[in-house]
């Protein structure tokens, strides 16, 4: 008999307290695999496994209140020396529509710069909002995508029917600001 997984169903958060945005710690697994479930069993992100979230635990920033409430998560991959891929971005249904997103992958683009990357990369099916965030639909065809990128499609379930959108970000140099 089949057994279907039930759904994640997340408690309405506290929206009066102030949110931190923060680096996740191997505690906040499970919190980020709820989002992360939460919307992927909607059909809007891919799922992420708690062992693959554990093993790139140190990638993903969070945005949380005082209470330890999960607003929203997103993690940034390293896939060359100069480009990463944005990952993971998920936020709690209580505070969409708020900045939240535009916030985390703002934290993102700080942390590639901080590493010097040059490029970040993501897969979406939310065109509008990475548009939004300076991204650029790019062809997914190989000379457009590194070879990094690829070889990672050849674990997701969704290889042979992706539906995702390919987009690009160039990163401008960190600007020195003098007072």
């Amino acid at each position: 008999m089949l057994q279907l997984e039930p759904m994640v169903h997340l408690p309405p958060l506290n929206q009066a307290l102030a949110l931190e945005l923060r680096r996740a710690t191997v505690s906040d697994v499970p919190k980020i695999g709820a989002i992360i479930k939460y919307w992927a069993q909607k059909g809007r992100m891919l799922e992420r496994s708690p062992e693959l979230l554990n093993r790139s635990i140190d990638e993903f920033l969070l945005l949380e209140n005082a209470a330890g409430e999960l607003a929203g998560c997103v993690g940034l991959h390293r896939m060359a020396d100069d480009l990463a891929e944005v990952r993971g971005l998920a936020i709690h249904p209580d505070f969409q529509g708020k900045g939240l997103g535009r916030w985390l992958v703002m934290g993102a683009e700080r942390l590639g710069r901080d590493w010097g990357l040059q490029r970040l990369f993501a897969w979406t099916y939310e065109q509008a909002f990475f548009e939004k965030s300076g991204f650029n639909r790019i062809p997914r065809e190989v000379p457009t995508l590194p070879e990094e990128i690829h070889a990672e499609c050849t674990r997701c379930q969704f290889q042979t029917n992706c539906q995702e959108i390919a987009m690009l970000k160039v990163l401008e140099p960190p600007r020195l600001v003098v007072s």
